[in-house]
């Protein structure tokens, strides 16, 4: 038998768990131009990666890539102006 304090901590991780299940999609949005010159960065760098599924902008010029092959890179500009990915 649930207490109202039981049902009331329910109701509130229930709702808790919602809307952080939408929450974190929306970080992770999707821009295919980005996911495409991203996966051309990593290629030229001669990095595994197939293609970019998923992309985090961190912010100007620094990303989180997630490649099909499961690797993940650091895109970002260095402070020498050159691009960089750093395998995470």
């Amino acid at each position: 038998m649930d207490t109202p304090i039981k049902a009331c901590c329910s109701a509130t991780i229930i709702t808790l768990g919602l809307s952080l299940g939408w929450a974190v999609p929306a970080l992770a949005a999707e821009d295919p131009t980005l996911n495409k010159d991203l996966t051309s960065v990593i290629a030229l760098l001669g990095l595994p990666c197939g293609q970019v599924v998923s992309a985090i902008t961190k912010g100007d010029n620094d990303h989180i890539a997630i490649c099909t092959d499961g690797n993940r890179y650091h895109v970002f500009m260095n402070a020498q102006g050159r691009v960089v990915a750093e395998k995470q």
